[in-house]
C-alpha cells in the first residue's frame, strides 16, 4: 500500500514525497484511516514504527479548512519532554509546508513572552509539554474551549513522569465534543483506564506486540566489574565494535556527566544529556549530534524516548534500567524505520534482577558476550536490588539475640521503697510548728508575710494557689483537740479563732489586691484610718450670731 492509497490529500502527499517516504508503516498504515474519520483512536505500537506521523499527517488535512483564532488553538498535542515536543513540531514543518498552518511550541526553558506573543496572534496546532501548557493557561494567555483535536502521545513515559494529573486537568478544560487520539508503546492497566476515560468508544490499533525490542536489531550483554573497571570496559568494547558513533545511556545524571568527562578525556568526541542541562544547551548538543559534529552522546533517560535519530548504529547501555520497559525504549533508537543496528548492554553482578525482568518482558534471552576483562564475572540472580542480595537479610541478627536487654533494666530497681519512712518523719515537725503558733497567737498571722520584706526575692505564686494564711489555717481545727478527741479550748476562744480564719479567708489573693491596700497585707483602710491630715486640725472660726438669732 502507498501513501496516496490511504486518503491523505495532494499537498500532504507531495511534502511525504519530497521527505522520502513512499510506503506507510504497519502503524501509519491502520491508523491514518480512523484520524481521517474523525474517530477516537488508541494506538499502542512498539518505538520506532511512525507513531508520529500517524497523527500529524491526517491532522493537517483536518486542519486544512479554518481559521484560527487568537489564544484559542484548534489541536493540542501533548508530550512528556521537550525533545519529543520539539521533533514533532519539526515534522509539522516538513509535512505542511504546502498549508498554510500556523503552529506554536511550548516548553520549559523558553521565554514566556515570546511563546505568548505567538498565542496572541492565534495558532493552529499548539505543541506543549503539560507543565508549561498550564502556567500559560493560570495567567490567562491561553484557552482551550476552541480545540477540536487533541492528542495525548507517549502517554506511558508521561504516567512514568508523574503528569497524569496536569494532564486530568487539561482535559477538563477542553470541550467534551473533541476527537481524541492516544498513543503508547506499553499498555498497561493504568493506561487502559485513562483511555477509557478520555476516549468515546474508540478505534484500537494494535501493530505489535506491546514493549517488544525491533527484530533489526542486534542485542547483547555483556558482565563487567563495577567501578571505574566499567569505564574500561565500555571503551575497550566501543574499540573492539569499531563503533564511530552512537548513544550511550546512564541512570543518573550524575553518571552521565563523569562518563562524558571520562571519554573526552580518552579523545572520543563526546557530550553530555540530560534534565539538569537549560533548554538552549540541551537543543544545542542534540542538534550536534543528529548533524555528525559529536559522534557520541551520553545521556539519561531523557533521551530514551521518541527521539528519531536516523542511521544511528550503536546503543550502549552503561547502566542497566531499573524499569523493563526502558530498555526497550533505549534500544529502539536504532533499527528505526528497518534500518539495522546494535544494542549492546553493560551489566554487574549485582544487576541480576533487572536483566530477568527485561528477559521476561521481551519474551527471550539476551545473548551473552565476553570483552576484556569480563570473563571471570558472573550475573548474581538472587540480587534483590541494586548490589544487595535476597541472601543479605539472612545475616541480620535475629531476634533471640536482643534478650539482653532486660538485664539493662535490673539497676532501675533499685530499693526505691526504703525512702518513705523517713520522708513521713521530716515533714511532720515542719507542718505542726506553724500551725499551733497561729492557733495561740491569731495576731501573728502576717508573719509569713513579713518574709515578703526580706531582702531575699519571693518567688511568684502560682495562679490558682490559694493565700499564705489559708495554706497555714488550714489545719487548726485538728489542732485544737487533745490526742483523745476532746476539745482544748473554751467556747470563746473557739469562736476567736474561727472568726480570726474567716478574717483571714475574706481577704483578697495577692494577684486580686486592689492598688488601696497596703503592701504589709494589712486589713484595707477606708477613708483617712488612724492619720489626720494638718488641714482637718484647724480651728474654724463659725460667725457670730446676730442678736434677732439670739
Amino acid at each position: 500500500m502507498k501513501f496516496a492509497d490511504i486518503g491523505l490529500s495532494s499537498e500532504v502527499l507531495r511534502a511525504v514525497d519530497e521527505a522520502g517516504y513512499e510506503t506507510p508503516t504497519p502503524i501509519q498504515e491502520k491508523a491514518i484511516p480512523h484520524v481521517l474519520q474523525g474517530r477516537d483512536l488508541l494506538g499502542c505500537a512498539q518505538t520506532g514504527t511512525g507513531k508520529t506521523a500517524s497523527f500529524t499527517l491526517p491532522m493537517i488535512d483536518i486542519l486544512a479548512s479554518g481559521r484560527a483564532r487568537a489564544r484559542m488553538p484548534r489541536a493540542l498535542i501533548l508530550e512528556p519532554t521537550r525533545e519529543l515536543a520539539f521533533q514533532v513540531a519539526e515534522n509539522f514543518d516538513i509535512y505542511g509546508k504546502y498549508q498554510r498552518l500556523s503552529m506554536a511550541l511550548l516548553i520549559g526553558g523558553v521565554s514566556f513572552a515570546e511563546q505568548a506573543k505567538k498565542i496572541d496572534r492565534g495558532v493552529d496546532v499548539l505543541i506543549a509539554t503539560p507543565g508549561r501548557l498550564l502556567d500559560h493557561v493560570e495567567r490567562g494567555q491561553l484557552m482551550l474551549t476552541g480545540s477540536q483535536i487533541l492528542v495525548i502521545d507517549e502517554a506511558d513515559r508521561m504516567l512514568d513522569m508523574g503528569f497524569i494529573p496536569d494532564i486530568e486537568r487539561i482535559v477538563k478544560l477542553l470541550p467534551p465534543l473533541r476527537q481524541t487520539l492516544f498513543f503508547s508503546a506499553t499498555m498497561p492497566p493504568e493506561i487502559r483506564r485513562l483511555a477509557d476515560k478520555f476516549l468515546s468508544n474508540p478505534r484500537e490499533v494494535t501493530v505489535a506486540p506491546p514493549a517488544s525490542p525491533a527484530e533489526t536489531v542486534r542485542q547483547g550483554l555483556t558482565i563487567v566489574p563495577s567501578g571505574p573497571a566499567k569505564r574500561d570496559a565500555l571503551r575497550k568494547l566501543m574499540t573492539s565494535e569499531n563503533a564511530e558513533a552512537g548513544l550511550i545511556f546512564c541512570n543518573r545524571k550524575r553518571d552521565v556527566d563523569v562518563l562524558a568527562r571520562s571519554l573526552k578525556k580518552h579523545g572520543y568526541n563526546a557530550g553530555a544529556l540530560h534534565g539538569d542541562m537549560s533548554q538552549p544547551a540541551r537543543m544545542e548538543t542534540l542538534e550536534n549530534f543528529k548533524n555528525g559534529t559529536l559522534a557520541f552522546l551520553v545521556a539519561s533517560d531523557v533521551a530514551a524516548r521518541g527521539l528519531d535519530i536516523s542511521g544511528l548504529p550503536y546503543v550502549f547501555n552503561f547502566d542497566v534500567p531499573t524499569h523493563p520497559e526502558d530498555y526497550v525504549h533505549r534500544i529502539g533508537r536504532t533499527g528505526r524505520a528497518g534500518q539495522s543496528g546494535t544494542a549492546l548492554t553493560l551489566a554487574t553482578s549485582a544487576d541480576g534482577k533487572y536483566i530477568g525482568l527485561i528477559e521476561k518482558l521481551i519474551g527471550k534471552a539476551i545473548p551473552r558476550f565476553d570483552v576484556e576483562g569480563s570473563a571471570d564475572q558472573k550475573l548474581d540472580t538472587s540480587t534483590d536490588g541494586r548490589g544487595r542480595g535476597r541472601g543479605a537479610k539472612s545475616a541480620k541478627p535475629s531476634r533471640p539475640a536482643k534478650a539482653s536487654k532486660p538485664a539493662k533494666a535490673e539497676p532501675k530497681k533499685v530499693e526505691p521503697v526504703k525512702t518513705e519512712a523517713p520522708i513521713v518523719e521530716a515533714v511532720a515537725p515542719q507542718v505542726d510548728a506553724p500551725v499551733t503558733e497561729i492557733v495561740a497567737t491569731p495576731e501573728a498571722a502576717p508573719a509569713p508575710v513579713a518574709e515578703k520584706k526580706s531582702k531575699a526575692p519571693a518567688s511568684k505564686p502560682r495562679r490558682n494557689a490559694k493565700p499564705v494564711q489559708q495554706q497555714e489555717d488550714a489545719p487548726a481545727s485538728t489542732a485544737l483537740k487533745n490526742e483523745d478527741g476532746s476539745d482544748n479550748v473554751s467556747s470563746h476562744r473557739r469562736r476567736d479563732v474561727t472568726n480570726h480564719r474567716l478574717e483571714a479567708d475574706s481577704q483578697p489573693s495577692p494577684q486580686k489586691r486592689n492598688r488601696h491596700q497596703r503592701e504589709d497585707n494589712g486589713p484595707v483602710v477606708v477613708g483617712l484610718g488612724d492619720h489626720m491630715p494638718a488641714f482637718l486640725a484647724r480651728p474654724v472660726q463659725l460667725p457670730k450670731k446676730t442678736a434677732k438669732e439670739g
